[in-house]
């Protein structure tokens, strides 16, 4: 849904006390929705998708079904954007590799691994939650193995090419690299073990560091 389309649907979100009295109305809208998307999220995870329905998503909202279905025709719409919207987002952060100089320095990959742990912070919940929970049919599982196979091959060729002794295999490095990246914000920010962040930050880009020909 585009902005304008969001500010179009806006006066069925006046019914529902979506808007505020001087407050521009595309935005309320915008706003609206992006809460629908954020329990979507939380949902997921806690639930499952096939455990979430869309009165737990409109009650984590405060809104009525009506309201959700102002923004999105039914829950499979949600989850596909999320899924979209966390793939785009993915791809540029990845593409931040583009302007890293072929040796960058330890400080230069923390930088990274801080824009990946933020993205994380907005789409981790729905990562995790649909690699355990998602649609059933064949064109999910199908669309989303591409997607991530198309991310560790990116990854991995950023990475590889700023090896000593590149790897045959990128897709291989790239799959390690995020995975190691992922389950380290999970334990971190998720199930909170206690560990300094900032701290967990440094010991991957040191990895990442290292990995890539620097000592």
């Amino acid at each position: 849904m585009t902005a304008q389309q969001a500010t179009a649907a806006a006066p069925a979100a006046l019914s529902e006390g979506d808007a505020t009295a001087g407050e521009p109305l595309g935005r309320r809208a915008l706003r609206t929705r992006e809460a629908i998307l954020d329990a979507s999220r939380k949902l997921f995870l806690e639930r499952g998708y096939a455990g979430t329905r869309i009165n737990n998503i409109t009650d984590a909202c405060g809104i009525s079904r009506a309201g959700f279905y102002t923004y999105f025709k039914d829950k499979r719409e949600v989850f596909n954007l999320l899924g979209q919207t966390a793939y785009d987002d993915i791809l540029a952060v990845i593409a931040r590799w583009d302007n890293m100089p072929t040796h960058p320095s330890l400080d230069e990959i923390v930088e990274w691994v801080n824009a990946y742990f933020t993205f994380m912070d907005r789409h981790g919940a729905f990562i995790f939650s649909s690699a355990q929970s998602a649609p059933s049919d064949d064109d999910v599982r199908t669309l989303s193995k591409r997607m991530q196979l198309r991310v560790a091959f990116l990854l991995g060729m950023h990475l590889r090419a700023r090896q000593q002794e590149p790897t045959s295999a990128p897709e291989a490095l790239g799959l390690t690299a995020l995975a190691g990246l992922d389950r380290s914000w999970f334990l971190v920010t998720v199930q909170d073990l206690g560990v300094d962040r900032t701290d967990v930050v440094q010991a991957i880009a040191s990895v990442i560091h290292r990995g890539v020909g620097q000592v």
